[in-house]
């Protein structure tokens, strides 16, 4: 008998829909014509125990406890699954085969693996079992994967990468949430201050930004801009590119700071004669953008329709397990199998019978074109969010539904559409000495960007100019007719948005100020993962450190003062980024598990010395009496 078990009930009936026929229905399984099972999980049956199944004595918040570092590590059995859990660890017993078939990531792998394993079954059947990797719940995808099974143990690094996530950030929180409000309650503070390895640096990101903003000082620059005449009395417009020996007056962005320094070259240039030194074309072409993973459509959807992380999430998992109509949504990949691009043409079909908005782009889609989206190389466990060959009336869903799945629709035909192309021409002229530079972009063919809805379309297209740069070539003369000095003032940066603090979150690189880490972190490496991002910004919203004012993401001030009050590498993202570039290195083999874990436990020593000495003074008065259930593990 083969046992195949599902990570949620959903994606259990889906799988048994394409087995024989006839079924018969249990409670928590479904058995198949040929004696073969389906069961399921409901999302995590276990989840690590806490502090007090160790040690009574743990149910008390004390200092002298920590750090709690288990010796042997406990699950416990989750209350309100506890009757599913029975029933899967039943079957297991019962199975010659296994299949896990735990949704396509690190969570899905460790969710299914841990049960089988607290079932405790033999090591010969753990080696046995077998792993199905579903993207897409229509019964032809499914059908597809139960036909390409692999081994479940390929997946053992894997599954300890999600395990040293899982007891590192356990760790990490029980012992510094604990050590924190007790701290905090020494200083008069009535709550729980919830630290996190991924939440934490979140929330120092935006007390940061609110701070560099509080704190900017506005300064004036200046740009000098210069009208040129032709011998054939044709005028451009050209801006001042001052040289090296201006650099003392210039700021670390290259502006002019001193404005007599401006005015002296203003001066010095009106009516003078110039030369062109050089003129240069060129023709450009920008590809398509690639397929969406969770990050980037949670961006777009949330600079195009004010959604927050969480909101799209909740609807791409709609789309997805009810209405099956994308492909699995918490995938952190934005390419494609090359064997994907034999279902172009039903996919693009049931774009067009799904949306009516996006008929016309698929009628002007080129299917003979691939795009370097389709990528086996740059495939693993799961692959970008694309529609599936499924076609429903647009009446049944929900006009937020409509908004995301035209949204993944549309990135999707982009594949099938030309470059954008543009002409880049430029025009380097000497005047008195000083050199000034005109840049003209023209757009020769809207290639993809023809798909953008009109406003983004305009936005993109900004920085293309109307006005054409006259035909010069080097050496000709010119005229300096006119010039003009424009007064400035440096901007502050802006205050974080949905968008742009998972823009931050996916690209923490740029926010690491340790160089040597900052070397290792790939594009795609980030503070938390693809499925957990939306969850962790929603948290410091109800905890109570975060707050929002229209678009704008601010911190509070329990949620600064908690920040400011702790060490800095609990509140910057290096060491958080640091944690994913190696669990990525164990899932790819590179280092063990031990080797992680190791260091990880010596840094935590050592913060839990440095936290032991902060005093929340600034806090005292506010907070809430704490409800000790549970505590955070991010």
């Amino acid at each position: 008998m083969i046992v195949y078990i599902a990570e949620k009930p959903s994606v259990g009936r889906a799988v048994a829909g394409v087995l024989p026929k006839p079924h018969r229905a249990g409670d928590g399984f479904i058995t198949v014509a040929n004696g073969d099972v389906v069961t399921w999980c409901i999302g995590h049956l276990l989840e690590q125990a806490e502090p007090d199944a160790y040690d009574p004595e743990y149910k008390k918040w004390r200092k002298e406890h920590l750090p709690i570092v288990p010796k042997q590590w406990q699950h416990q059995v989750k209350p309100a699954t506890r009757k599913q859990l029975n029933v899967v660890k039943k079957l297991i017993k019962q199975a010659d085969v296994l299949v896990n078939m735990g949704d396509p990531d690190r969570v899905g792998q460790i969710l299914v693996d841990e049960v089988i394993n607290y079932s405790g079954v033999s090591k010969e059947k753990r080696l046995a079992a077998q792993r199905c990797l579903i993207s897409d719940m229509n019964p032809a995808a499914i059908k597809r994967s139960l036909n390409d099974l692999r081994r479940n143990s390929d997946f053992i690094p894997l599954a300890t990468s999600a395990l040293a996530r899982a007891r590192a950030d356990w760790l990490y929180g029980i012992n510094m949430t604990r050590l924190c409000t007790l701290q905090g309650q020494a200083s008069g503070y009535q709550g729980v201050l919830s630290v996190g390895r991924v939440q934490t640096p979140i929330l120092g990101l935006v007390v940061h930004r609110d701070l560099e903003i509080e704190n900017f000082v506005s300064k004036p620059f200046c740009e000098v801009f210069i009208e040129l005449t032709t011998a054939q009395n044709q005028t451009y417009m050209a801006k001042w590119q001052p040289s090296a020996a201006c650099a003392p007056y210039m700021d670390e962005d290259g502006r002019v700071l001193l404005k007599k320094l401006a005015e002296t070259v203003l001066n010095k240039v009106l009516n003078q004669p110039g030369t062109v030194l050089a003129v240069s074309e060129s023709i450009k072409k920008q590809a398509a953008p690639l397929p969406y993973n969770l990050s980037t459509l949670q961006i777009d959807a949330s600079k195009r329709f004010n959604f927050n992380a969480q909101k799209t999430l909740d609807i791409c998992q709609k789309l997805y397990e009810t209405h099956k109509l994308i492909t699995y949504p918490r995938s952190d990949c934005r390419y494609l199998p090359k064997g994907h691009y034999n279902d172009k043409d039903s996919v693009t079909q049931a774009i067009a019978q799904t949306s009516s908005a996006l008929v016309k782009a698929v009628q002007q889609a080129d299917l003979s074109l691939q795009s370097k989206a389709w990528n086996d190389s740059k495939v693993s466990a799961h692959h970008a969010i694309i529609p599936t060959s499924r076609a429903l009336a647009a009446s049944r869903l929900s006009a937020d539904e409509q908004k995301i799945y035209e949204l993944v629709a549309r990135q999707y035909l982009m594949q099938f559409y030309p470059p954008f192309t543009y002409q880049e021409k430029q025009i380097d002229t000497e005047v008195a000495g000083g050199l000034f530079i005109s840049r003209q972009k023209e757009v020769l063919s809207q290639g993809w960007k023809a798909l953008l809805p009109a406003r983004q379309s305009q936005e993109h297209e900004q920085e293309f100019s109307a006005a054409k740069l006259p035909n010069l070539a080097q050496g000709d003369h010119v005229q300096c007719t006119a010039a003009r000095l424009d007064d400035k003032q440096t901007s502050p940066p802006k205050h974080f948005t949905d968008a742009s603090l998972l823009s931050a979150m996916t690209g923490i690189a740029r926010y690491v100020s340790d160089p040597e880490i900052k070397k290792v972190l790939r594009d795609t490496d980030g503070l938390g993962t693809e499925a957990t991002r939306a969850g962790i910004i929603e948290l410091l919203f109800k905890r109570g450190f975060l707050s929002k004012q229209g678009k704008e993401i601010r911190a509070t001030a329990v949620g600064r003062r908690l920040v400011l009050a702790l060490p800095e590498i609990m509140v910057r993202p290096d060491m958080t980024a640091h944690w994913e570039s190696q669990l990525e290195a164990i899932a790819q083999k590179h280092i063990s598990y031990s080797q992680f874990m190791a260091p990880m436990l010596d840094g935590l020593h050592k913060l839990i010395e440095q936290v032991s000495q902060i005093r929340f003074s600034g806090l005292q008065g506010q907070g809430k009496a704490p409800r000790r259930k549970r505590t955070s593990k991010r």
